[in-house]
């Protein structure tokens, strides 16, 4: 796609801009949530940052928790992870599990020596990779539909585009690719070439289906993959065993992809028999943040700590293609004179579109407090702000205009969808000899303003963990289990009576070993 506003035009044209600068704050939003991170101990304490050290955790989390070290350390942590779904669209409900396995944490600790003639008694600096957040998902969906097809989404955003299609545009609508086939440079053109969408007047519009009054089973299967991970490097100081104080940079990488066929399967229809939709998405990224980070504590037995996050400024490219197959009954259609003739195409790619934007992430914050019960264990809690509401994204891949209103509309739309969260968690340790026993929980908020579709995405963590540690190593077990829910909406039309979202709900295990030497 060309470095002007007509590729990112039509690609809004295509969605419906309402659809598209939503996808964008979507797409935000996707790349800045953090449910669950660090070490198998920590998360078992259901990811508990703010008021508690000593733990690699605290590398990307309150870096101030490295003041606590007094002797090196080096960890590893494989898991896997179990994403289990349930989608219901238009009353059928269709199950579907996948497991990965991956390395989200391994970091390395190194702490000076004590001064004990000095008022700051140790430091410590950490390197840490982790995983941020998981894309890892999928789900399949099906049911009938008797108000609408795909179809009617391409001939609407068709019929309203401005400036209007036209059978010369659309006609001129080919090219070869590299391999000497066809592609189409549009979805509108790759529907007019395999003749799903016909003129009505002598320059096209209005456009009209092939086929726009048949029932139609609808079926469709979403996988995506990837992470937001994220290479941290953080140094704290100890004054006086009292005050801790730390600081970290954070360089985060971005990795998502999906993939998503969407089938209608027509019923007695008299001109189709199929028509399926193919799309696939790329997105690679890099960004930085900062982190300041502090723990005090009041006496053995109580101690408090926060966390200030910057937002997170990541450099976004995505690629987005698709393609369209179709069955025509008999094998034949009817040509713009009404006569049977075999389809020129009975499927076409279209064009890649490429896109570059840059994304400010939401500022966090957390505050934590920790009871420690001498050397029985201890509970903790803590309070996290995200300010969803003030992510923001611009662009310089388009011409002035269009870098002006991508940056206004979109950021626009943020605004009106997302609010800032509060989130809790909870969690305690027990401690016998060289044994301990965890568990915790956390209650992530809804980010989203209104609930248009009725559903709450707010999030339930539950975890739970066991570990053993001597004066040489320590290993860590954790299981947490989430559940959620969340949407997905295959296509949109003007009336949303016509039209329907899959409801999924969302059931990942994760299951993480933490292993760990002294040095």
């Amino acid at each position: 796609m060309s470095k002007t506003y007509s590729g990112i035009a039509f690609l809004f044209s295509l969605l419906a801009s309402s659809a598209a600068f939503a996808q964008y704050a979507t797409d935000a939003l996707r790349y800045s949530e953090i449910n669950q991170t660090g070490s198998a101990r920590f998360q078992g304490l259901g990811g508990n940052h703010a008021s508690i050290g000593g733990d690699p955790s605290s590398i990307h989390g309150n870096p101030a928790g490295l003041g606590f070290y007094t002797r090196s350390e080096l960890t590893l942590s494989p898991a896997v992870t179990i994403a289990g779904t349930k989608s219901n669209y238009l009353g059928n409900d269709t199950k579907e599990s996948s497991s990965l396995f991956n390395i989200p944490q391994a970091s390395v600790v190194f702490a000076s020596q004590p001064g004990f003639q000095r008022k700051w008694k140790r430091s410590a600096f950490g390197i840490s990779f982790s995983r941020q957040q998981s894309f890892q998902n999928g789900y399949t969906y099906g049911g009938r539909n008797n108000n609408s097809a795909y179809i009617d989404n391409v001939l609407e955003n068709i019929n309203n585009a401005n400036p209007r299609y036209t059978t010369d545009e659309l006609s001129k609508g080919l090219q070869n690719g590299t391999n000497g086939e066809q592609i189409a440079n549009s979805l509108p053109a790759a529907y007019y070439h395999m003749y799903l969408i016909n003129p009505t007047t002598p320059d096209g519009s209005p456009f009209q289906a092939i086929d726009d009054r048949s029932v139609v089973d609808q079926t469709g299967t979403f996988t995506s993959k990837g992470a937001t991970s994220q290479w941290t490097l953080a140094y704290a100081g100890n004054l006086n065993d009292k005050f801790y104080l730390g600081g970290n940079i954070g360089f985060s990488r971005i990795r998502y992809e999906y993939s998503n066929t969407f089938s209608d399967d027509y019923v007695n229809s008299p001109a189709l028999t199929y028509i399926d939709q193919f799309e696939d998405f790329t997105v690679r990224g890099s960004g930085v943040n900062l982190s300041l980070g502090a723990i005090y504590r009041f006496n053995p037995m109580f101690q408090i700590g926060g966390t200030l996050i910057s937002p997170t400024f990541s450099a976004i490219k995505e690629t987005y293609s698709q393609s369209v197959g179709a069955g025509y009954v008999n094998g034949k259609v009817k040509d713009a004179d009404g006569k049977l003739i075999t389809p020129p195409y009975t499927s076409l790619a279209v064009l890649p579109n490429d896109f570059e934007y840059n994304l400010i992430g939401p500022i966090r914050g957390n505050f934590g407090a920790t009871v420690l019960f001498q050397n029985k264990g201890f509970l903790t809690a803590t309070v996290e702000y995200a300010g969803y509401s003030g992510m923001r994204l611009r662009t310089s891949f388009l011409d002035a205009d269009g870098n002006r209103d991508f940056k206004n509309d979109n950021n626009a739309v943020v605004k009106d969808t997302f609010r800032n969260t509060v989130n809790f968690r909870l969690g305690g340790e027990v401690r016998a000899n060289i044994f301990r026993a965890r568990i915790g929980g956390a209650y992530i908020s809804d980010p989203y303003l209104t609930r248009d579709d009725g559903i709450d995405r707010s999030k339930i963590l539950a975890s739970a963990g066991v570990g053993v540690r001597t004066d040489r190593f320590f290993v860590d077990l954790t299981g947490t289990f989430t559940t959620y829910k969340s949407a997905y909406t295959p296509y949109y039309l003007n009336n949303p009576n016509n039209y329907a979202s899959v409801e999924i709900t969302n059931r990942p295990v994760n299951v993480m070993v933490t292993g760990g030497v002294f040095f």
